[in-house]
């Protein structure tokens, strides 16, 4: 799930899997963050579910995906598009 907070200037999208899924360290990788792992990890909210928030500045487009523990890539069902490879997020 995405959550989107927008102002004129940003967006700041929170990234957001539920409780135990997948099991294991999770985070989001994209062209925003040179597709390294663990540069914005999830962290476990109060309710179990997991999030990290990444401000982008607006009218921006962005390829990204979530990497868990072995290597397993997980697509966002809540993404703005998926060109085929990568989901598709637009600020």
């Amino acid at each position: 799930m995405l959550e989107r907070t927008r102002s004129k200037k940003r967006t700041e999208i929170t990234f957001v899997l539920p409780a135990g899924h997948p099991a294991g360290e999770v985070s989001v990788v994209g062209d925003f963050n040179d597709w390294r792992p663990g540069a914005h990890p999830l962290v476990e909210r109060p309710d179990g579910s997991r999030a990290v928030t990444v401000t982008f500045p607006v009218d921006q487009h962005h390829g990204f995906r979530y990497l868990a523990d072995g290597g397993h890539w997980l697509d966002e069902e809540g993404a703005d598009g998926h060109d085929g490879r990568n989901c598709l997020l637009h600020t």
